[in-house]
């Protein structure tokens, strides 16, 4: 009768479950490998939401919003203001597009900036965009900003001070100003204008540069 597992003493027996096991958690790592080469994502990321299910809770955008058609291809930023272009928007729009998304500009986690569809807004023009310089630090996902104080009026982070466009002091009132972590975009329809979007809240304002300290 052959000799099987069953008749191994206790030390073989031992020895055949640590070797089982060793194989086994070495194949786990081997199996996501091969997953990430064929461009499969792991099964938490294939929970995650496409579309615009939540709001902030630390998502950045891959990108800032795009400029409305009718300003795609148009003159320099300085010269877009033509009075037909400078309408203000409704007083009465909402924000709130799905139930338990806030009642300010978002951003949905497919990159979908709510908020930023009218083209040119009267509210936002100056008479001498970037009189104060451009920022210069770093623009765009890549660049996390934790905010180190101040409010809407003058806030700072590395040296670099802010001011909220007063249009947009109502979408602040839960902001962290010795907390919060900030990325800037570049706003593609008012020149002189930034926008600095909350990582932990998902929503954004318009920002004015102010200079260094």
């Amino acid at each position: 009768m052959p000799f099987g597992i069953a008749d191994a003493p206790w030390g073989g027996m031992s020895r055949f479950i640590t070797l089982l096991s060793f194989v086994l958690i070495c194949s786990v790592p081997m199996v996501a490998q091969e997953r990430r080469q064929r461009g499969e994502a792991p099964s938490h990321e294939q929970a995650q939401p496409r579309s615009g299910e939540r709001v902030g809770h630390g998502y950045i955008p891959s990108r800032g919003p795009q400029a409305t058609p009718a300003n795609r291809g148009a003159r320099a930023p300085e010269q877009n203001h033509a009075p037909e272009q400078n309408r203000a928007p409704n007083q009465n729009r909402t924000f709130r597009d799905q139930t338990g998304h806030p009642e300010a500009p978002h951003v949905h986690h497919d990159d979908v900036w709510v908020g930023h569809d009218i083209g040119h807004d009267g509210r936002y023009r100056v008479e001498h965009p970037w009189e104060h310089g451009r920022f210069t630090l770093g623009i765009g996902p890549r660049f996390v900003y934790r905010l180190e104080g101040g409010g809407r009026d003058r806030f700072w982070f590395q040296g670099a001070y802010w001011q909220v466009a007063p249009a947009d002091a109502p979408y602040v009132a839960d902001w962290l100003w010795n907390s919060d972590d900030v990325v800037i975009y570049d706003d593609p329809e008012d020149p002189g204008w930034y926008l600095a979007y909350n990582v932990r809240l998902g929503t954004y304002v318009h920002v004015m540069y102010l200079g260094p300290a």
